[in-house]
């Protein structure tokens, strides 16, 4: 435990308490955590047989994937529990499953 004064604060929430925002039919996200800088975090939830609707492109920077459950497919590979992605800025791809699969999203610029 720190006594400092001006050590940094910790910050935490629930999955289950973040509100809920259906992005796309059977795609939920849920905000987890934003940055005084714009970076966020999330958790994505999509229900079996989904796909994005249209292409995913990451800007203004990149974006980081870990595949809590299930099995995500950007586009070209499956990706089964316990992958991590690292999408370039600037790059793009088209998220879908099958399977159904919960992600955690990382946008560290926003």
């Amino acid at each position: 435990m720190t006594t400092e004064q001006n050590a940094p604060a910790y910050v935490w929430s629930t999955v289950q308490d973040a509100p809920i925002r259906e992005v796309f039919p059977g795609i939920r996200l849920r905000p987890l955590w934003r940055g005084d800088d714009g970076a966020r975090a999330y958790v994505l939830e999509m229900d079996a047989n989904t796909c994005w609707e249209g292409i995913d492109v990451h800007e203004p920077g990149p974006e980081e994937v870990f595949v809590v459950s299930g099995v995500f497919n950007d586009g070209d590979r499956d990706y089964p529990a316990g992958s991590f992605i690292h999408a370039a800025e600037g790059t793009s791809h088209v998220p879908q499953t099958t399977t159904g699969c919960t992600l955690f999203l990382f946008y560290p610029e926003g």
